[in-house]
């Protein structure tokens, strides 16, 4: 036992597989009753921050249980430098890398919650993942950065270069750097969502896709429209799903001969022609101006609710009404006309009227 192999004794070698094999005899113990317990318990609760805790201790904490247990003890052995220096290359590797993934999954884990909280739906939740994907990228460069500066590395020299390289790519980019940066403005500030119905300038329809680079929008005469994501952002934009109600402004003319006590019914029956229908709101109804050719109505109403088809349906039962009403009050219509009057020349003749 006392025998001396690489500097130390077998006994040594011994103690130190046995404290390995009990710490691994330990961890799984561990793992199999007091994580599986965690984890039937926060199955049981309404809140996912447990969840995320357990998660952590069993992508994280084991992991590096595990390796402490290899590391601290071989560590009480007397090995060669280049061991020792290995050793903690790969303790800081694993360090770095278990907490830059750590890090990956609370940031997801508070982005999920967040948009949880605002009631966004799945769509928001696909687009996560290209926010996601960015931010991961940028700590995984953190991450390296970090590990390299450990390794004794001048990382400014580094930067220095990679910087001048940078602006070199970056001015060569710039429109694919703006439309990235405009990407999180669309998922923070969500202007509209997949499924919204818009109109950008002199084009419409609903959204496909939100893209990292582009948004693609399906028109409603079926083509695709791209348009970069820095174009939208700088655009007048109509989002016709956030449209609560939708106000209605029409006239309708009614013909000269209409008497004073018909032009005093219309107004009702244009009021009882809206309050008929349903998910509707009358505003007013007035005898505006005397047109051309016919004595002007103008009529405001609400109809509340954003679907198209829906408006359009009762917009036709609310003219069809008005329709049934004026014939039956014996109510014109005005239409274009013109009168000529032609003179004779005989004084004692009357005028012949032609409409």
């Amino acid at each position: 036992m006392e025998k001396v192999i690489f500097e130390n004794t077998l006994q040594s070698y011994l103690i130190a597989a046995g404290i390995i094999v009990l710490g691994i005899l330990v961890i799984r113990l561990f793992k199999r009753s007091i994580l599986e317990w965690l984890s039937r318990m926060v199955k049981k609760s309404d809140t996912t921050f447990d969840d995320f805790l357990v998660h952590g201790l069993s992508t994280a904490i084991l992991p590096l249980l595990y390796f402490a247990v290899f590391y601290f003890t071989l560590k009480s052995l007397i090995l060669p430098p280049f061991l020792n220096r290995a050793l903690d290359v790969a303790a800081m590797l694993l360090w770095t890398f278990l907490v830059t993934r750590l890090i990956i999954f609370s940031i997801r884990y508070l982005l999920g919650n967040y948009l949880k909280r605002k009631g966004r739906g799945e769509s928001s939740m696909q687009q996560m993942k290209g926010v996601t994907l960015i931010l991961s990228a940028l700590i995984w460069i953190m991450a390296i950065l970090f590990f390299i500066s450990n390794l004794g590395y001048n990382v400014a020299t580094l930067l220095t270069g990679l910087g001048i390289g940078g602006i070199a790519i970056a001015l060569a980019t710039q429109n694919i750097i703006a439309d990235l940066f405009n990407y999180f403005v669309l998922f923070f500030d969500r202007p509209f969502e997949v499924g919204d119905f818009v109109v950008v300038e002199d084009k419409s329809g609903s959204v496909e896709a939100i893209g990292i680079k582009t948004t693609r929008i399906r028109a409603l005469t079926g083509e695709q429209l791209v348009f970069s994501n820095t174009d939208l952002t700088n655009s007048r934009l109509h989002n016709f799903k956030r449209l609560q109600q939708r106000r209605i402004v029409f006239t309708l003319g009614v013909t000269y001969d209409t008497s004073k006590e018909k032009l005093t019914k219309i107004p009702l029956i244009i009021q009882e022609a809206i309050t008929s229908q349903p998910e509707t709101r009358f505003d007013r109804a007035h005898f505006m101006s005397y047109g051309e050719y016919s004595l002007i109505f103008e009529v405001v109403y609400f109809v509340l609710s954003d679907n198209y088809n829906k408006y359009m349906d009762i917009n036709q039962q609310i003219n069809l009404y008005i329709y049934d009403a004026f014939e039956r009050e014996d109510i014109q219509f005005a239409y274009p006309t013109q009168q000529i009057i032609m003179q004779s020349p005989t004084p004692r003749t009357a005028p012949t009227v032609i409409h």
